[in-house]
């Protein structure tokens, strides 16, 4: 059944998806958290010469059994000129039931080399994809087209998170469209202790099309936009003035781009090549993923969202699946309403709810200061909240000394453990990387309090492949602190590399 419906949206433009009949959203989300896929072994990118992409004006068709991916451009010979088209030269043989893209998409080693994996090694995680793709690959595209982009550029997503709205990456980035925290509150998302909009679907969606449309604007190119999605701009822009060159493909020749982001546009195009040729490539039985339909209501701000649950007589679990951007079991008490989405036929439940008070949060834990002088920032770092939370929850400054046997209201709910998972963003270890930065700025803290800088230098040592700085100092029998306080020149500014020439004597 198709639904007539109308997002709204807090941008600069609005976006609309029409079809019939009713008011009920046809949006799908998935918060299913499979792992991402092995990366591929290192490739090498070039330019084939029979792989060369042209701008063709070809005629567009739509069929209701599309042999790919919902969201996608459908585009062919047939009928009536689609504005901008792109052939796939050079893969003829193949036989593909479409072979025509709304984004540059080429046909050479490199994008062979994903178009193999995927459908080998790599087959199942395609299929997760394909199948999470049913839930809201279809309202992505029609964001997509509503920006003026191209709807191909769904497949970005896949590649960035196989259409998970709860991925997370090593490197903290969150959501379908793998946000940093800083580039997502420059695109309008909210992200805070109570919400991440990073996971929403379609939030984050809109905003990848501002980020996408500016990275087009600036570099002129596709494939330079993905590049710089991956990489960030001013890698690209630095490998584009060291070549000199504005071609991706000469780009992904050089040593100026990791081979993470070599990697990362052919995938791009082969997760195209197949999610548009599902049965060239044998994926003719993907268990597509139903769309979920649902009616949004408004809550006041401080509502809890298991009491919404009960009074609607609607699974928990199904209601933070339609929210996967809310973190935590209460709305904040500092917003006036939240549009929060319900299952399809809870709107008119809602709505003949005389008192909306009943959902109001109240089930918190609290804390009982053992000794005083402890400041409400304490009691915040001691159970990992951010500190604004705790100053709003209780109606206190965060520096304020607290009496002993004061009670202190904690954002965890009456039942739950501090390690549901509910709270396990709160207690993540940061990556190794950053772990031994935050060691090493430790070390420099102390060897400026407790070590002697030596002044006349006369021995020197040169490190060895593996060794560190304690290893330096037991062999040349010197104090940590005054080997790091004698070569902060060094020191000071990263770890220590084989070949450094370290002051000893």
């Amino acid at each position: 059944m198709k639904f007539l419906f109308k997002l709204a949206v807090i941008v600069s433009i609005p976006i609309m998806f029409s079809s019939c009949a009713s008011n009920k959203s046809n949006i799908a989300i998935n918060a299913a958290s499979d792992q991402v896929e092995e990366q591929v072994a290192k490739t090498e990118s070039g330019e084939a010469s029979t792989s060369t992409q042209e701008e063709v004006h070809l005629p567009a068709y739509v069929h209701e059994e599309a042999n790919a991916i919902k969201g996608a451009s459908k585009i062919g010979p047939e009928e009536s000129v689609h504005p901008k088209s792109y052939f796939l030269h050079g893969a003829e043989h193949l036989g593909l039931e479409n072979m025509y893209f709304d984004f540059p998409v080429v046909y050479n080693e490199a994008v062979q080399k994903w178009l193999h994996y995927f459908q080998n090694r790599g087959r199942q995680f395609f299929e997760r994809y394909s199948a999470r793709a049913g839930r809201y690959a279809p309202v992505m595209g029609k964001i997509l087209e509503e920006f003026g982009l191209p709807r191909d550029l769904i497949f970005l997503a896949m590649a960035e998170s196989g259409f998970q709205t709860k991925a997370k990456s090593w490197a903290r980035a969150v959501g379908p469209w793998q946000f940093m925290k800083f580039t997502g509150k420059t695109y309008g998302l909210n992200i805070d202790w109570y919400i991440d909009e990073r996971m929403d679907p379609i939030k984050a969606t809109i905003a990848a099309c501002k980020y996408l449309s500016n990275l087009y604007n600036e570099f002129g190119s596709w494939e330079l936009a993905a590049a710089a999605y991956n990489a960030g701009e001013g890698k690209v822009n630095r490998a584009i003035r060291k070549t000199d060159s504005e071609s991706f493909w000469n780009l992904a020749k050089s040593r100026y781009l990791k081979s993470e982001t070599k990697n990362y546009v052919p995938k791009i195009m082969a997760l195209a090549i197949l999610g548009k040729n599902l049965k060239s490539f044998g994926f003719a039985d993907i268990d597509f993923h139903e769309p979920l339909d649902f009616e949004e209501i408004d809550v006041p701000g401080g509502t809890d969202l298991f009491l919404v649950s009960e009074a609607l007589g609607a699974p928990a679990d199904e209601i933070y699946r339609l929210n996967p951007e809310i973190m935590r079991w209460f709305v904040p008490a500092s917003i006036p309403t939240y549009k929060l989405r319900v299952p399809v036929g809870m709107k008119m439940v809602w709505d003949v709810i005389p008192d909306k008070n009943v959902v109001k949060a109240s089930a918190f834990q609290s804390y009982t200061t053992k000794q005083s002088g402890a400041s409400l920032a304490v009691v915040a770092r001691k159970f990992k909240v951010a500190p604004y939370v705790l100053e709003q929850l209780n109606g206190m400054v965060i520096d304020i000394k607290l009496q002993k046997g004061q009670t202190v209201t904690l954002p965890f709910r009456v039942g739950q453990a501090l390690r549901d998972d509910m709270y396990a963003d709160l207690y993540e270890l940061p990556r190794k990387s950053v772990l031994r930065r935050r060691g090493h700025n430790a070390l420099i803290r102390m060897a400026q309090k407790k070590g002697q800088k030596i002044v006349s230098p006369s021995v020197y040592y040169t490190v060895q492949r593996g060794d560190t700085l304690w290893d330096v100092a037991r062999k040349n029998n010197v104090s940590l602190d005054t080997l790091i306080l004698s070569n902060m020149d060094i020191i000071k500014t990263r770890m220590i590399r084989a070949g450094d020439r370290l002051v000893v004597r």
